[in-house]
């Protein structure tokens, strides 16, 4: 399985609370929201409709399964929710119980155990583990070389800081940009790879 990461980003490289003012508001940050006025249902929308049909399984940190646990459920009947909603989540988490796993088709990964079970995953065949959000996850997968594609959606907007998903380990890492898109709103859809060696 590949791993693939969306985040929406901002022109200074925050990925924090893009959806709604009360999605993560930890430091203070007070721009919730932010993506709203540049998402382009054509362009952005229908590149999130193709990336989930490569999916095999979703991959969560403990803020970001929540928030779409409470948001995708509720709209069966729509071909993106459905498909959503259809596929095994993996979410990494040590406080959350078996009552918190509400989303159908949910496994809990202790987060001791996380980078051991996305090796796993990427050994086994099968489509794309896709991720989005979860910013501190991603940043440990970065860390630790297991990220084979991460896409970034690029609104033109600074929120001045806010979390980031790149590590700051201080580690040069090599990253080829393989398609870029722009919708009319002005966001920009960058996909990136990996430049390494063959994969053992």
């Amino acid at each position: 399985m590949r791993v693939v990461v969306t985040e929406f980003i901002s022109l200074d490289g925050v990925v924090q609370a893009p959806g709604g003012p009360e999605e993560d508001t930890d430091g203070g940050f007070a721009h919730g929201g932010w993506s709203h006025p540049f998402f382009d249902p054509e362009v952005l929308g229908g590149a999130f409709a193709a990336g989930l049909e490569k999916a095999e399984a979703l991959l969560y940190g403990r803020r970001t399964y929540l928030t779409m646990a409470a948001a995708w459920p509720e709209r069966a009947g729509d071909p993106f929710a459905d498909r959503l909603n259809s596929l095994r989540k993996y979410v990494v988490s040590d406080t959350l119980g078996d009552e918190d796993l509400t989303w159908d088709n949910t496994v809990r990964v202790p987060g001791a155990q996380a980078l051991d079970k996305v090796r796993e995953l990427r050994a086994a065949d099968g489509g794309d583990l896709t991720m989005m959000g979860s910013p501190t996850l991603v940043r440990a997968l970065i860390a630790a070389d297991l990220v084979d594609e991460l896409q970034l959606v690029v609104m033109p907007v600074m929120l001045g800081g806010g979390k980031s998903v790149f590590p700051a380990d201080g580690a040069l890492r090599t990253w080829e940009l393989v398609s870029s898109v722009t919708a009319r709103t002005g966001a920009q859809i960058n996909v990136f790879r990996p430049v390494r060696g063959p994969r053992d």
